[in-house]
């Protein structure tokens, strides 16, 4: 058989002059989550579904299912570190995503490697580490105030879980404000915050990214009474998905909040704990006239409590927006 006219390096090189531009990559340090609903599979799914291409670095892992997390094991500092620098010494990179970082020694060695890259927007995300014991968590929040808030574009978090971090001592009379977590995010170098899961008043929620000046932007949801595991992790990762590809954070976090809407509103519950928010609800056919989404399969969810939504995911029904 004669050889080809082109090697393949020529062949791809001649195919990239008239195709477009390869996808941003978004730098995901996350935990390996089983479930499949949040951690890093739940950040490469998000930011598959957003065009951008993931670079995945593993930071711990949970033995975890839909409902809760058992325990998790630690990834060396180490292995972070190099899982990082070997794939940024190949690829460059347009965003981070941060997630669960394992421990304060893991928070340690992702800010190092972030520091090398002080002009990539950094997106934070703060779930609520409720499997760690007191001491553990103490250890993690302290790194994470002293090493990432420094180098994060915005802070993403629910909004008791952005309290407790930020106003430990606030007085619980009154919640505390987008505006006021920002000025206490602000004080540690974080630009902007976006709060998820504020409670109003006629079972409406509110998502707000605030700086220290005021609210930005944000999105009303009416709350339904079904419990969501992956959502924090979507809507940062989508956000950051958004900054890798040059849009200014208002229009991101819009974008980012109209995302995470739609794939909780196609929602699915894999197993018999919460439901997942289904990244790729866009690739669906559309539904058949009398079909209805997660609102309408709220009967496969019969040992879901009223009010039991995860604390560190945003509460959300359909797509009934109000401002």
């Amino acid at each position: 058989m004669s050889s080809p006219d082109h090697s393949p390096a020529e062949t791809i090189q001649g195919q990239d002059e008239q195709e477009q531009p390869a996808p941003a990559c978004v730098m995901s340090f996350n935990a390996s989550d089983p479930s499949g609903a949040g951690g890093i599979a739940g950040d490469v799914a998000t930011i598959a579904a957003m065009g951008a291409h993931a670079l995945p670095v593993v930071t711990a892992i949970l033995l975890r299912d839909t409902a809760e997390v058992f325990e998790q094991h630690e990834l060396d500092a180490d292995v972070i570190v190099e899982q990082a620098r070997s794939i940024l010494e190949d690829v460059p990179v347009a965003a981070w995503k941060v997630g669960f970082l394992g421990s304060a020694e893991g928070v340690s060695a992702v800010a190092e490697v972030l520091s090398d890259y002080p002009d990539v927007p950094l997106v934070a995300y703060l779930p609520a580490i409720t499997w760690l014991d007191e001491e553990q968590q103490q250890s993690y929040l302290d790194a994470f105030r002293e090493l990432v808030l420094p180098q994060a574009l915005v802070l993403v978090g629910n909004h008791k879980t952005l309290t407790d971090f930020l106003l430990p001592d606030w007085d619980a009379d009154r919640p505390a404000s987008p505006r006021e977590l920002a000025v206490a995010a602000g004080e540690h170098g974080t630009g902007h915050v976006l709060v998820t899961g504020i409670s109003l008043p006629n079972q409406f929620v509110d998502n707000v990214l605030a700086n220290p000046q005021g609210p930005i932007t944000g999105e009303k949801f009416e709350r339904f009474e079904v419990s969501f595991v992956g959502a924090g992790d979507t809507l940062s990762a989508s956000l950051a998905a958004l900054l890798s590809v040059g849009s200014e954070i208002h229009t991101a976090v819009g974008e980012a909040l109209s995302f995470l809407d739609q794939a909780l509103d196609a929602g699915f519950r894999p197993g018999m704990g919460n439901a997942v928010p289904d990244r790729f609800f866009w690739a669906m056919p559309p539904a058949e006239e009398g079909e209805e989404g997660m609102e309408g399969s709220q009967p496969l969810l019969p040992d879901t409590e009223p009010g039991d939504l995860m604390a560190d995911e945003p509460p959300t029904r359909g797509p009934r927006r109000i401002h």
